[in-house]
């Protein structure tokens, strides 16, 4: 059996087609706050197409071209509106109670998804190769040597560093982004706390 069809087997077996790509929501969904993890997903989007071009064409194209110094600036703040929605995303679901029924797991994910994020943008800010990532890269080098972890994570190493932010981590956000994805599909949205007076839990 390849991969895919054992992919597809999985899902049909542990979330089924039509919680995965569902046709119907449920009329809470509507509210703004459950808009943030799209968004979210969008600014991703972006960071991955910019991304990409900026790996295919080095350094020198965003250092030293106008097309590369815009490409690099969209990179740039798509990186903020990832952790901009990402962290609204957190703060709003936080407050809504999203590890309710069952949905601890789909909450540590994300936990996890804001964890690797934050150590792929350091990543990458240590990439930008102005001074201001130089001289982040040598404050940083002193701080991981202090911490014994200098030896694996050698952030003055451009190469490691380029492999890292490019492939590795990317990779591993990716996974933990569609796993999520995944949870939240199985489990469906978090519904609203209800209010004094309504029936099921006491109104919060």
């Amino acid at each position: 059996m390849s991969w895919t069809a054992g992919a597809k087997r999985f899902i049909e077996l542990n979330y089924g087609w039509d919680r995965v790509l569902p046709e119907r929501q449920p009329v809470f969904v509507r509210s703004l706050v459950y808009s943030f993890g799209a968004l979210t997903i969008a600014a991703l989007l972006m960071l991955i197409c910019t991304g990409l071009v900026l790996a295919a064409n080095g350094p020198l194209w965003w250092l030293d071209s106008r097309s590369g110094m815009y490409i690099r600036a969209l990179h740039y703040w798509s990186v903020h509106s990832f952790f901009f929605f990402l962290l609204l995303h957190f703060t709003t679901n936080f407050f809504m109670g999203a590890w309710r029924d069952g949905r601890s797991g789909t909450w540590v994910l994300g936990m996890l998804t804001l964890g690797v994020g934050v150590i792929t943008a350091f990543t990458g800010f240590l990439l930008r190769g102005d001074f201001f990532s130089q001289w982040n890269q040598v404050q940083a080098k002193d701080a991981f040597n202090a911490l014994g972890v200098g030896v694996w994570f050698n952030v003055v190493d451009n190469g490691r560093l380029y492999g890292l932010h490019v492939v590795v981590l990317p990779a591993v956000l990716l996974v933990l982004i569609a796993w999520h994805v995944l949870e939240v599909r199985r489990h469906g949205v978090v519904k609203p706390y209800p209010v004094d007076g309504e029936k099921g839990e006491p109104g919060r």
